[in-house]
């Protein structure tokens, strides 16, 4: 449920990126200032595929078009932080199925908010951004209570590679239904009510944590409980959170600097990449979505095959959990720093384009077994509140990629203009995961009162063996 839940806030968020492109009339804005034609001599015939029966009824230059992409993501930041925090107080559930709910209802308003004006779009898509909110902490908190650690690469990837297979679904999906009859606003009905099922079904079959749900084996429970490292269960055995030292935990900054470096590049695709097929590489709507959705099938299957590579590093005793999480995350972050270079620089040559991004891309799937599951391994009993922050200030990094990279190609779309959208993004992968490999650690850390749990073991075994003698003497 937790990777349809990943796969759903992905669907929420690519969705808009795919139906801009249908629903902006790039017609009616100036040619010159839309339109890069260095490769029509290349592209031949194949540049009618951006014909101006195609276009939309919005006249939204690419500067307006990045507010409204980054409009999301307001929201979405805003509601990280406060609700890690009452998430870790209260419970995840209903934060996480409500939160997902309004964001699905929301969706069907889009639609008539364009209708209405940019600035009811913009509200609307920031109060989906307000719903999805609680999705990656409520998450995190749900995986430290649920998965043992040496299963948490593999199950964490899963889950988040829900994300990857949420794009890959919502991308050429909404081109298909953007080119369809029923044109753009179907795209928005669609998954808004694949989006609704998802809550409803969510809020009435998940529970909090293994304790709370009575309809499970006994010894797959007990082997769950005595496996986990802290994560709290009780309410009794839940000490404060250590602001002062996790502030000053350099393992903890390491995480949140490779987390903004990801988000900034990856926000800077998922945004812009269909804008780039259209501009650039002459796709038409259905080519541009099934191709843009290409690099997040690679990243889906690569997160897939890594996530086990890390748990047998793990398992075999060779490796450390920080060089485990230092390697892979290496290869998640600088792969795709050097696929966006490369990829500036390959010229008319689009499919040789689609094939280093997809790799690159690809690659970028190791950072879920890298510093996104790494909140686990230093703190299991803080790691949704560790998650809503690092996530939180990842994603103001995040919604500043389309703002940045509609200003730099704004009246002027050339290969140039992008090559600085790309290098900039890569220059970003490559210097924050520097910062992770330098500070990151494996290690739990001593603020997560670690010592709680050998007094829990003891409370344990002494209440078992008082069980035992008080069968005994019956």
């Amino acid at each position: 449920m937790l990777f349809l839940g990943m796969a759903n806030a992905y669907v929420m968020r690519t969705n808009m990126s795919v139906a801009i492109v249908a629903m902006v009339n790039h017609t009616a804005i100036h040619t010159e200032e839309l339109l890069d034609d260095e490769c029509d001599g290349v592209y031949g015939n194949e540049t009618n595929n951006s014909d101006p029966s195609s276009d939309g009824q919005f006249i939204w230059e690419t500067d307006l078009q990045g507010y409204i992409l980054s409009s999301f993501f307001y929201g979405y930041v805003i509601t990280q932080i406060p609700f890690g925090i009452m998430a870790k107080k209260y419970g995840n559930i209903y934060f996480l199925g409500v939160g997902m709910l309004i964001n699905s209802v929301f969706a069907f308003l889009v639609p008539i908010s364009a209708e209405w004006g940019v600035g009811w779009l913009i509200a609307v898509r920031f109060i989906q951004g307000l719903g999805e909110g609680p999705i990656v902490p409520c998450t995190h908190s749900l995986l430290a209570k649920w998965i043992p650690p040496n299963e948490r690469s593999r199950m964490g990837a899963f889950v988040y590679a829900g994300a990857q297979f949420g794009t890959v679904i919502s991308m050429p999906l909404s081109g298909v239904l953007s080119a369809s009859s029923a044109r753009w606003p179907s795209v928005f009905y669609v998954f808004g009510a694949i989006g609704t099922v998802w809550c409803i079904a969510f809020l009435f079959l998940i529970y909090e944590d293994p304790e709370a749900n009575k309809k499970m084996n006994s010894e797959e429970r007990k082997y769950i409980l005595n496996a986990l490292w802290g994560a709290e269960t009780s309410e009794a055995r839940k000490p404060p959170i250590p602001w002062k030292s996790i502030v000053s935990s350099l393992p903890f900054w390491a995480i949140l600097i490779a987390h903004m470096g990801h988000n900034y590049g990856y926000e800077t695709l998922m945004t812009e990449l269909p804008t780039y097929m259209k501009q650039v590489l002459k796709f038409n709507i259905k080519s541009n979505g099934t191709l843009s959705a290409l690099p997040y099938l690679a990243m889906w299957l690569f997160s897939m095959a890594i996530s086990h590579v890390a748990d047998w590093m793990l398992v075999s005793g060779h490796f450390t959990h920080t060089a485990v999480r230092k390697i892979i995350n290496g290869i998640g972050q600088y792969g795709p720093a050097i696929a966006l270079t490369a990829a500036s620089f390959t010229g008319c040559d689009r499919w040789l384009t689609v094939a280093i991004l997809t790799i690159g891309v690809g690659l970028n799937g190791g950072i879920y077994s890298g510093f996104k599951i790494n909140h686990l391994d230093i703190s299991p009993r803080f790691a949704g509140v560790l998650m809503s922050f690092t996530n939180c200030l990842a994603n103001l990094a995040g919604l500043l990629a389309p703002i940045y990279a509609g200003n730099i190609i704004k009246g002027n779309p050339t290969q140039a203009r992008w090559r600085i959208v790309f290098v900039t993004a890569a220059a970003v992968y490559a210097g924050c995961c520097t910062f992770f490999v330098i500070f990151a650690s494996g290690q739990r850390q001593p603020w997560d009162n670690p010592d709680t749990d050998v007094h829990k073991k003891k409370d344990d075994e002494n209440a078992e063996q008082g069980t035992q003698m008080q069968v005994t003497s019956t």
